[in-house]
């Protein structure tokens, strides 16, 4: 029988967790299951080099019945692992959880419970962040200028403790594009969607595996994935610097003739070059990264490779 909640957990190196997590997730679902929610676990293991793959084997021989592990043969990130977890989960509520207990996994009944209210998606927003001061900071300005462009509401896009209704998962296994934020295509995808409070705990184990420019990357591609604004915005940019830099040469011009040449002005023109140069290295970057996501989608190359699937035959 299928399941009616799937849970979906990426691992990459997270051994020194991996027993806490397994100590609070199954006796929160189990409590779930006794309230008539039927549940399976699927974690997927994203080419992890600690001990991560063996451990979850252990737990799937001993809880068979509700674990399903998906082996990749590398590391394809965490976002690819989800979708690999997507296509994977036989359940009508899918809920994503990270593995650092950073999200309790005991709010997934609160997840359940919205969702059964009638809506598609459901995201959560930390009560609490328990985060350094700059990453905090750094998240809600990437939230904001990320909204403002792609006008896509996430209130808390790094939180991973979301839930998706069937009618969106199969909508975003459709989907082959190579780079891509799930949460931001779920909500494109969804019907009803909403959000509500959860809380936040200290990493159990381990560290973030967040750089600062991972995070950054990580914005630029939602940006350049879900809208074009970035490039209307330079265009719209490169005709103003136009307009004003044909404004200054008239105005040097009158200013010669009138005045005479300055050798103090040499200066200026130095530094509105360099400025100029500046925007243009920016923009042929801009272009480079759609480019390469053309690039990256027309070589048709699988987006992540499973090894293998550990799982209990019906």
């Amino acid at each position: 029988m299928k399941p009616e909640l799937s849970v979906v957990i990426p691992i990459y190196n997270e051994q020194a967790g991996l027993a806490q997590l397994f100590a609070r997730l199954y006796p929160a679902l189990d409590k779930l299951a006794t309230e008539g929610v039927s549940y399976e676990v699927v974690f997927v293991n994203d080419g992890s080099r600690d001990q991560s793959a063996a451990i979850l084997s252990d737990q799937f021989r001993a809880r068979p019945d509700v674990t399903r592990v998906v082996l990749f043969n590398g590391n394809y990130g965490q976002h690819m692992a989800i979708l690999a977890g997507f296509q994977a989960v036989r359940g009508e509520i899918v809920v994503t959880l990270d593995a650092d207990l950073q999200n309790p996994p005991e709010e997934i009944g609160a997840l359940v419970n919205k969702m059964r209210e009638g809506y598609d998606y459901v995201g959560s927003i930390r009560r609490k962040r328990q985060d350094s001061l700059w990453r905090t900071w750094a998240s809600k300005a990437m939230n904001n200028f990320r909204e403002s462009i792609t006008h896509i509401k996430i209130t808390d896009q790094g939180n991973m403790l979301r839930a998706y209704g069937r009618n969106v998962i199969d909508l975003i296994n459709q989907c082959s594009e190579m780079n891509t934020f799930v949460p931001a295509l779920a909500y494109t995808f969804s019907r009803n969607p909403t959000e509500i409070i959860v809380e936040h705990e200290e990493r159990a184990a381990g560290e973030s595996k967040y750089s600062i420019y991972s995070l950054i990357r990580l914005n630029f591609d939602l940006m350049t994935g879900f809208s074009i604004m970035p490039l209307q915005l330079f265009s719209m940019l490169g005709m103003a610097l136009s307009v004003g830099s044909g404004g200054l040469v008239v105005l040097l011009l009158i200013r010669r003739f009138l005045l005479g040449s300055e050798a103090e002005g040499l200066f200026t023109l130095f530094a509105i070059s360099f400025f100029m140069m500046g925007v243009i290295l920016f923009g042929i970057g801009l272009l480079g990264e759609y480019i390469g996501r053309i690039y990256q989608q027309v070589r048709g190359r699988p987006r992540f490779v499973v090894q293998t699937i550990l799982e209990q035959n019906d």
